[in-house]
């Protein structure tokens, strides 16, 4: 992987993040390092599951695109959950 790609990664991972952040109902308590780490971990796992399904994976895919955000808004509430009982003692 080059830097090119290594940065585009980043970039398109802290707006996969924070749409999933958006549409995701309620208040998460989590950092934006946070966000911009499940954004990336969404794209590749939602690239990886179009990629399962045939759809092509090469320039603008809509379907892909969905995908990795359906994968990060489920990562984002996940984490988000996990992260928000962090530390809270009962």
């Amino acid at each position: 992987m080059t830097v090119t790609g290594i940065i585009t990664a980043i970039v398109f991972g802290a707006i996969i993040g924070a749409l999933a952040r958006l549409i995701l109902p309620g208040k998460q308590n989590i950092p934006i390092w946070l966000t911009i780490v499940v954004g990336i971990v969404g794209a590749f796992i939602g690239t990886f599951v179009a990629r399962l399904f045939g759809a092509p994976t090469t320039g603008f895919n809509i379907i892909e695109l969905i995908l990795q955000i359906i994968v990060a808004i489920i990562g984002v509430a996940i984490v988000a959950g996990a992260y928000g009982r962090r530390g809270v003692t009962r």
